[in-house]
């Protein structure tokens, strides 16, 4: 019998799913699209399940509006693992499974292979070339685009190129517009190109074995030093996964690692390799997306959101950079793309690799408790040489805009020799304050408690919390006066101190607000590799994965602030910095040399970190953990509140508290902690309070979560705050 009413997920953050008829003329199926209607909208949804009954009157169903797709959006196994991330991350499912699709599928468009635009200059358009256009400026910059070939529209719309203009130049019969389809080529017999590979070392070479000998599932932690080969690793790995007709999927934890990460792997194979990020536009999102589902690419890079892509045939999933927070979505589903990726490697039955210098206190207790496969790589490879690291203690010294005259030195030593200095600063802007030397008042932001931070080149100050910005003040608010200065130093303040100590070298400042245009960042790259720029800025964008051979000097400017900081996991994530910034140094023949700036030389943090290695630290840093009975010896819930009313808030959280604490299953062992004011208190005009749940195993605490929080939903104040659920997180401001 036909089944009359199609169950449907719909992204809205409701924990149910909703009953619609089915029109005799249209074939739902379940894990496909359709659209519905929804209040005064349309919405595209997932069918979840085709019933004949449903709890509500027929005569109140409305119809289903269209079906979108004749198949399932995605593989029965990932379909269950996304099912699987809805329950374990307490996340709505219509949401979750919204979450995976491209934005192009998620407005209704056909999961078919877009054509994109690409420009082309026409004879007429030659010849106008040739007598020019006057004032017209802004036709002279397409036509000059397009006389060198065909350009595409994406790149016109980067170089902000609008609409009338190529209408007015498509008007005149100078330029032509052309639909481009994706041209795909078959996979050769042979997926390897000939090129020169580097000799692999021992430690390389068993890694390699151990992998390929259980093809089945199992994870596998590659721990290496920086520079130690771990990406030559990968590439064999991925050899003969593609030798058999398999895919391999690539995560890396920032859009910033992808261009090199791709260029090694189209110079090493020779089938199509993808990338999935956020940087791309709907339609190059959808092709890289159907490229995987129908095994038209071999190898698909990107970043967390790739996790969730379907594949024809996955062989193997390698995590770079496994302990990176970027792994950890902050917002919606707030999934963790490792855990959920060697999830998904146990459905799919392949192996998954977690690679890193500085693996994840998490990862590194899986490791060693034989949960995961520990391997190690512990030279560098070919001719590289450790690091000398050293301390400088700069108290009593006068600093300029954060250097200090025994690094200023050491810098100039370096760049006359021929070598590239990289100096690390993890705040962008001019300076975090402005403030006032008369009566000490500091321009706060309005909206949060938070100190707006001065941007010079742009001639504003900004909030770097909830956006808002204004022109620069020049009065103060508190006394009048106008002698306003500005205090701590930002990525901005250094470049422009460092034009006037090294006028003979270029400096280059590779920040979020350098890299704004699409593009910049890997042309930025691509000129310090050619040695244009010899002083190299950067936050933490510049701390990973990026293989500099020139650099021989890196300097950690101001990391003070982690070493006393509230979070317990500030030392883990210094060390993790330190060890990755490090590994920026001398990463080819040239020694490298590393100098941490610090006001507290004698930490005992910095002296394990500078005498010991790493995994001497994560050892003390366990049995701190274990004592403390913090991660990874329990698990956490952070329940976050914010609105108009901090009291309304506070209230709502100690409800939330009672109704845990009233639990049975609270009793096995479960703490909750607070509420308390969140660490920045207010944001975004909006008060802020978060509550902890502390439990000792994943399954207590998902039993908990699971039955307790239709009773949170149901609190009078539930509806009136805004609050979110965040699985194991990463982040407790």
């Amino acid at each position: 019998m036909r089944p009359t009413i199609a169950r449907v997920a719909l992204p809205v953050p409701l924990d149910k799913q909703f009953d619609y008829l089915i029109p005799g003329h249209l074939f739902p199926i379940i894990g496909g699209r359709v659209s519905v209607p929804f209040g005064r909208q349309t919405l595209v949804g997932i069918v979840t399940a085709l019933v004949q009954e449903s709890e509500f009157p027929r005569e109140q169903l409305k119809a289903l509006k269209a079906v979108l797709d004749t198949q399932p959006v995605w593989p029965d196994k990932l379909y269950h693992l996304l099912q699987w991330c809805s329950q374990f991350y307490q996340h709505p499912l219509g949401e979750t499974l919204a979450n995976a699709l491209p934005g192009a599928l998620r407005k209704g468009k056909a999961a078919d292979f877009a054509s994109s635009k690409e420009w082309l200059i026409t004879a007429a358009g030659r010849d106008q070339l040739m007598q020019g256009f006057g004032r017209a400026i802004k036709q002279a910059k397409v036509m000059n685009l397009v006389a060198s070939g065909p350009v595409p529209h994406q790149v016109m719309l980067d170089e902000e190129v609008s609409s009338t203009t190529l209408n007015t130049l498509q008007d005149k019969g100078w330029i032509e517009v052309s639909e481009q389809r994706p041209q795909f080529r078959p996979w050769p017999a042979e997926p390897e190109a000939a090129v020169d590979k580097p000799k692999l070392n021992s430690e390389q070479a068993i890694a390699i074995a151990t992998v390929n000998h259980q093809p089945a599932f199992g994870c596998y932690l590659l721990q290496g030093v920086t520079g130690s080969g771990k990406t030559e690793v990968y590439l064999n790995l991925i050899k003969p996964v593609l030798a058999q007709g398999r895919q391999a999927l690539v995560l890396v934890p920032e859009i910033g690692l992808t261009p090199q990460t791709i260029n090694r792997f189209r110079k090493r194979f020779n089938v199509p390799v993808e990338v999935i990020h956020s940087g791309l536009n709907e339609t190059e999102r959808l092709n890289a997306w159907l490229a995987a589902r129908d095994k038209v690419a071999g190898i698909v890079i990107g970043t967390r959101s790739a996790l969730l892509t379907p594949f024809a045939d996955l062989g193997i999933i390698i995590v770079d950079e496994e302990h990176d927070s970027s792994y950890k979505q902050q917002d919606s589903l707030r999934y963790h793309a490792r855990d959920v990726a060697v999830m998904r490697a146990n459905l799919e039955q392949i192996p998954i690799v977690l690679g890193s210098a500085t693996p994840a206190l998490e990862t590194l207790h899986n490791a060693l408790s034989g949960k995961y496969h520990h391997l190690h790589l512990t030279q560098r490879a070919g001719t590289a040489r450790p690091t000398t690291n050293r301390v400088l203690d700069v108290k009593g010294l006068y600093l300029e805009s954060g250097l200090s005259a025994p690094l200023i030195a050491e810098m100039r030593r370096h760049l006359s020799q021929g070598n590239q200095v990289l100096l690390f600063l993890n705040r962008r802007g001019f300076s975090p304050a402005l403030m006032c030397h008369e009566c000490g008042w500091i321009a706060d932001c309005q909206r949060c408690d938070a100190y707006y931070t001065y941007h010079q080149y742009s001639n504003e100050i900004r909030c770097h919390h909830c956006g808002s910005q204004r022109p620069v003040i020049h009065q103060c608010q508190g006394c009048g006066s106008t002698h306003l200065v500005t205090v701590g130093v930002g990525t901005e303040q250094l470049e422009a101190q460092l034009g006037e100590l090294f006028p003979d070298f270029k400096t280059i400042r590779i920040d979020r607000d350098s890299t704004r245009r699409k593009g910049s960042l890997e042309s930025a790259l691509q000129a310090i590799r050619n040695n244009e720029y010899q002083i190299l800025i950067g936050t933490q964008m510049l701390a990973k994965g990026h293989h500099f051979p020139d650099v021989t000097l890196v300097a950690l400017l101001d990391v003070d602030g982690s070493l006393y900081s509230s979070d317990f996991r500030a030392s883990e994530r210094l060390a993790q910095l330190f060890i990755q910034v490090a590994g920026r140094a001398g990463r080819a023949s040239k020694p490298g040399e590393v100098v941490l700036q610090t006001h507290h030389p004698e930490h005992t943090l910095l002296q394990a970190l500078l005498n010991k290695d790493y995994h001497h630290f994560a050892e003390t840093a366990l049995a701190e953990r274990k004592l403390a009975q913090l991660p990874p010896y329990t698990f956490l819930t952070l329940f976050r509140a914010e609105g108009n009313q901090s009291q309304q808030v506070e209230d709502f959280l100690r409800q939330v508290r009672q109704t845990l604490e009233a639990h049975p299953l609270s009793e096995q062992g479960c703490l909750v902690l607070g509420p308390t004011p969140a660490p920045l208190a207010k944001r975004a005009g909006k008060f802020r309070w978060q509550l902890l749940l502390q439990a000792p195993s994943r399954s207590v605490m998902q039993k908990l979560l699971a039955s307790a929080r239709p009773a949170i939903q149901m609190l009078p104040l539930a509806t009136k705050v805004r609050w979110t659920l965040d699985i194991e997180p990463q982040d407790l401001s």
